[in-house]
């Protein structure tokens, strides 16, 4: 995928105000509208003005888009990395399913997601009710707080257009309560943190998606935990009851006699709780101690000629 340089396509500063995108749009407008122009390829060209408008008028996805453009060229290869999105907080009108369809790839894998629910009506009797628009936001979120069910102060960044039309982050901070269990992908669902509702009606609630952190020890699927389990080699070989360090506390393993590398034990009911918790899957790795002392060259010696054993032969012997 290659990257798109909005403001290249409409020929305006990076700082352009809001006036000065609509001067740039209606100039291209009327230069390669379809039903006006005599330019060749006109209705490719009007495609491309009218998606960097889109998105540059939009204060939500041009801050999104200025914090992921930096540093990239037109035609640049293009991949925006894990959870860049993290952190923002965007309003619930996101693209519209027609945007999604007639835009470029490279607009559908930045701003699809940031679509959401749209505005609820709620009534009773036919007296309806206008709430706010719920917000949406990812949070980055360890896996420890799946276990423990914290109580996280998250920061949000929320895109605002200025006087002039020009786009500033605020910063809104809460204290969010992390239910224990909470899964990748799961929303926390914060009544009244949304957008005002009209004429002083109800305020719609803000979603926070929670996906994790990249752990070092640890990755999840679903409620299921897994992580890699050194072990030594007199360990893998005869067998032991060893101690793994988990998010909830340290957890007895017995490792069988005969274990090998690559071989993956699992520990029912250590996962991710819930009703039912996930699994602890545990793939063994088996780590050599260094020959770096004249008493560990005589071990491996020793074993050198003690036993006969060839991994490279079939059955090791």
């Amino acid at each position: 995928m290659q990257f798109k340089d909005y403001y290249q396509t409409l020929g305006v500063a990076r700082d352009a105000t809001t006036e000065e995108l609509k001067k740039a749009f209606r100039k291209l407008a009327r230069k390669y509208h379809p039903d006006v122009s005599k330019e060749t390829d006109a209705e490719a060209r009007m495609k491309d003005v009218n998606e960097a408008y889109a998105v540059l008028s939009d204060p939500e996805k041009r801050a999104a888009y200025d914090q992921l453009g930096q540093g990239y060229q037109p035609g640049q290869d293009f991949k925006p990395p894990p959870n860049w999105d993290a952190g923002f907080e965007f309003s619930g009108h996101g693209s519209s399913p027609g945007e999604a369809t007639d835009f470029s790839d490279f607009f559908a894998e930045l701003f699809s997601r940031m679509s959401g629910g749209q505005q609820d009506f709620h009534g009773h009797g036919g007296n309806f009710r206008t709430y706010g628009e719920d917000h949406h936001a990812k949070v980055l979120l360890d896996i420890e707080d799946a276990f423990t069910g914290p109580t996280r102060q998250v920061m949000l960044r929320v895109p605002r257009a200025d006087a002039q039309g020009r786009v500033v982050l605020e910063t809104r901070t809460l204290n969010v309560k992390i239910p224990k269990g909470i899964r990748q992908g799961q929303t926390i669902r914060l009544a009244g943190q949304g957008a005002p509702g009209m004429s002083g009606r109800l305020p719609g609630d803000l979603m926070l998606e929670v996906h994790f952190r990249p752990h070092p020890s640890f990755r999840v699927d679903g409620r299921d935990l897994y992580m890699n389990l050194p072990v030594t080699p007199w360990e893998a070989a005869l067998g032991a009851v060893i101690v793994a360090d988990l998010p909830q506390g340290p957890v007895k393993v017995r490792i069988p006699e005969g274990a090998q590398s690559g071989m993956q034990l699992r520990v029912r009911g250590k996962g991710i709780p819930g009703e039912p918790s996930g699994d602890l899957l545990l793939d063994i790795q088996v780590a050599l101690p260094t020959a770096d002392t004249p008493k560990a060259r005589q071990f491996y010696e020793a074993m050198a000629q003690e036993l006969s054993f060839n991994p490279r032969r079939k059955g090791g012997h």
